[in-house]
């Protein structure tokens, strides 16, 4: 009876690399086919950026944030390595460098999950059920703990400052296109033989629309 072969450099007890290899194109392959935003690396296919919304009802609904995800070479029996890239305040999330204190990814992962599961229930969980006893952040952790409302003013205030990338730029990006559709039925509206008094009146509407 042979004993079961360890993998070079990664400890794996009967380590497949073609299998493993094949499962990390499949679960990218989902991961691209899904909601979510993903912008991978030129260099690296399985270096990427994702857009990660904070969950309803938590203290981070209406932020975005980046979140920088790199699979190593024994995915999926090794987890990948997260990180926040613009700022988060969260007692499991280390300010400066956006890694993240996350059991089931630094010791419990498994094979059986995939990247789907990061992003629909683990990193949710984690921001609407932080964790102050194992923190990355003892600041955060011990507001948490001794005056909660701060704690959470300090949340929002980070998602404002941080992580309000949609709202900010989805605003501009409405104010913008109603100003080029309403430039459009303009030009319509002298195609069409409008008088230059009517052209004048539509446009003054327009502006005071934009103004309200």
């Amino acid at each position: 009876m042979t004993t079961p072969s360890l993998a070079k450099n990664n400890g794996i007890t009967n380590f497949n690399p073609a299998l493993a290899h094949k499962r990390k194109e499949k679960d990218v392959m989902k991961l691209l086919m899904s909601d979510y935003k993903v912008t991978q690396s030129k260099d690296n296919p399985y270096d990427f950026i994702i857009e990660f919304m904070g969950p309803k009802s938590s203290f981070y609904e209406g932020g975005t944030w980046e979140v920088h995800v790199i699979l190593p070479d024994s995915y999926p029996y090794r987890s990948p390595s997260i990180g926040f890239n613009n700022k988060i305040y969260h007692p499991n999330v280390d300010e400066a460098s956006g890694s993240v204190c996350l059991d089931v990814i630094n010791q419990a992962w498994s094979p059986m999950f995939d990247l789907i599961n990061i992003f629909e229930t683990f990193l949710p969980q984690l921001l609407l059920y932080p964790n102050p006893a194992d923190p990355l952040n003892p600041e955060a952790a011990a507001l948490m703990l001794k005056e909660p409302k701060k704690y959470e003013q300090k949340v929002r205030e980070h998602v404002r400052k941080y992580a309000a990338i949609e709202i900010s730029n989805g605003g501009k990006k409405m104010e913008k296109e109603f100003e080029e559709e309403t430039e459009m039925e303009i030009e319509d509206e002298i195609d069409d033989g409008m008088s230059f008094s009517e052209v004048s009146e539509l446009s003054e509407t327009s502006d005071i629309a934009l103004m309200e």
